[in-house]
């Protein structure tokens, strides 16, 4: 029985996940988000969101810069807006489902690669870790990320592949 397998195929008691998971205000709403880019120099720049107070610098990664190494650039950023989703959609599905947990942490790898003539990041390693106490939580935490992962956003909205490994810890 594959790990999927094993999930989809148990619920923990007294979980609906039909309503009371679910991301508030999701139905049937559209939301926009704003972002502005304005060009510094070389292959730097600036994004700015009137929504948020703060800006981050942008380049092209090394492989295709001249050398600039401390920014942030379009794949980590498309990298970690997959990875942050997933954090996020957890965090909200493991808070309305009451999962008590210790942390969670994540890592994720995203494969540039050419497909049929284009380059584009082709999947998305995602690598999850939650820590828990409680050994009789382990099956519901797998049900949780799991949930999350199938829920997440963003990794909903790219063409990646995405390759799902979690990991559940207990540590009493």
């Amino acid at each position: 029985m594959t790990f999927s397998e094993k999930i989809y195929s148990k619920k923990p008691p007294l979980l609906d996940f039909s309503s009371e998971w679910c991301l508030p205000c999701m139905t049937n709403t559209e939301y926009y988000y704003e972002v502005s880019l304005n060009w510094q120099s070389d292959q730097k720049g600036i994004l700015d969101s009137p929504a948020l107070n703060y800006t981050v610098d942008v380049a092209a990664p090394i492989q295709f810069s001249k050398d600039i190494k401390t920014e942030w650039s379009p794949e980590h950023l498309f990298v970690a807006a997959v990875n942050s989703c997933l954090m996020t959609t957890f965090l909200s599905v493991a808070e309305n489902s009451k999962l008590e947990f210790l942390s969670f942490d994540s890592k994720a790898v995203g494969k540039i690669e050419t497909v049929n003539g284009v380059n584009m990041i082709s999947e998305i390693t995602l690598s999850p870790i939650i820590t828990i106490s409680n050994i009789n939580n382990k099956e519901r935490a797998e049900l949780l990320l799991q949930k999350s992962e199938d829920n997440c956003l963003i990794a909903n909205s790219t063409k990646s592949k995405i390759i799902f490994k979690p990991e559940i810890k207990i540590i009493k």
